[in-house]
Parts: C-alpha cells; structure tokens; sequence
C-alpha cells in the first residue's frame, strides 16, 4: 500500500531544463506512514515506486537521513523547480532544507561523479550519463559556493546536449570533468560544516506526533 504524500517533486530532465518534446517526467516524493505501523515488527516500507512511470518515494525518515548524509540526488529534490505535491508538513521540510546542508556536499556530488566517470568506457560511453555526470559537478560547485544547488542548468543546456548527442569529443568532455572536479574541491564554502541535525529532529518528531 502506497501511503499519502507530502512532497512531491519533478527531477530529471525537466526539472534541469534539459527536456525535449518526448522526456519522461521523473517524480521523487516523501511520504509519512502512521506513526503507529511503526510499533509493529513488520516496519512500513523506508521507500516505493509508482503509481506513476518513473515515480519513487522515500519514507520521511530515510529521506532526511540521505539528505543529512549530503545525498546529491535528495537534496536537488528539495530544491526543484516543479513542485506537484506540498502538503503542510512538505512545506515545513521544504522550509527547512538549508539545515540539510554541510560541507560534506563538497565530497558527495565530486565522488558520485568521478565514480561514474571512471565505470565509463571511454571507446564506448554513455553520453547520457557523462552529461549527466558534469551536471551533477555543476550543481556541486553552485551548491558549495552559493549554498543551494543548480538545478536549471540553461546556461549549460547547449554544451551538456552536445555531449548528450555526440558533438562534443570525449577529450573536451573529460577536460571539463577535470576542470570542474578541480573548482569543486579548491572553492571557498559557504556550507556549515556540518548540518543542522537538531532542526531535522524536531521536525521528524513533529511529524511522528501529528500521525499518532
């Protein structure tokens, strides 16, 4: 049983500016179970997909434990620009994301795409992903020196489709890679170093105490 949301995002490609006429519309959510279900030994589910095509959700407490742990693809949820579903209590956690942040960002978005990079294959890569990959390192550095991730990347559209569709050749195309990894892990911050862990309690407990 899929339980009700209170947040519910468009991510992926439209939420980045990157969408042609065909794209698939990606959802990501936050639900809350019944505070109760969770007295029983069979724990409600910590996530689900659907109903929708390319729809999942995370369970409210899973979901601010990724985003506590700087999870690049939670915390660009919090930050989309296509928002579907907010209910009261979506608004207080979207009204609380900067206590998600920390410096640990710096080292989350930079190993999650090297470490893409690297499983790719340079005689045969997956364009889609590699754009995706320098997006990712965009959004990283605009996070790390602004405080808030890049979501929209209109500024970056042409070039990061011309990777997505072959134009670019693969040496430009881990040049900027190398580039951008460079810029992310040398910026000056403006992250706390660590998050605000007691804001994110006090909301989770709220919310356990309103589903009683």
């Amino acid at each position: 049983m899929n339980h009700p949301l209170i947040l519910s995002v468009v991510t992926g490609s439209r939420a980045y500016g990157l969408e042609h006429e065909g794209s698939d519309i990606d959802r990501r959510g936050v639900f809350v179970p019944p505070t109760a279900d969770f007295w029983h030994l069979d724990k409600p589910p910590t996530h689900y997909d659907g109903p929708l095509p390319e729809q999942f959700s995370w369970e409210v407490e899973r979901f601010c434990v990724l985003a506590l742990a700087a999870n690049p693809t939670v915390l660009e949820c919090l930050w989309s620009p296509i928002v579907e579903v907010r209910t009261e209590h979506g608004e207080r956690l979207l009204g609380l994301r900067n206590a998600f942040l920390s410096e640990r960002a710096r080292q989350t978005f930079t190993g999650y795409a090297n470490d893409q990079f690297r499983r790719l294959d340079p005689a045969r890569p997956k364009l889609k992903q590699a754009m995706h990959m320098i997006r990712l390192l965009l959004s990283g550095l605009h996070l790390v020196t602004h405080g808030e991730p890049l979501v929209r990347v209109d500024a970056h559209r042409d070039r990061l489709l011309a990777i997505k569709h072959g134009r670019m050749p693969w040496a430009e195309v881990e040049d900027w890679r190398r580039r951008l990894a460079a810029e992310l892990t040398g910026a000056a911050s403006v992250l706390p170093a660590a998050p605000d862990r007691a804001a994110v309690d006090d909301f989770l407990t709220g919310v356990r105490r309103d589903h009683l």
